[in-house]
């Protein structure tokens, strides 16, 4: 390695929302996650519910208007 081109490397944390913390080295002084294996729902084998209805209606609703002029040139 070349002399006086790369960062310092240094001791670090790694914390998550959730509150963990994992020690490690980096070049940042401080490294956030919003999501751990500790907190992650594949990890910890619970599941979130997530309103996925809400999402298709709101889908549906912002395309409406192009599915009716598909109609209108495809008639």
């Amino acid at each position: 390695m070349k002399e006086k081109i790369h960062p310092a490397y240094k001791p670090t944390v790694i914390r998550c929302a959730c509150g963990y913390e994992v020690p490690t080295g980096s070049t940042k002084d401080e490294i956030r996650v919003e999501i751990c294996s500790q907190c992650h729902p594949f990890y910890t084998g619970k599941q979130k519910l997530v309103d996925s209805a809400g999402r298709i209606e709101k889908f549906y609703k912002k395309y409406e208007k192009y599915q009716k002029q598909d109609k209108k040139q495809g008639a």
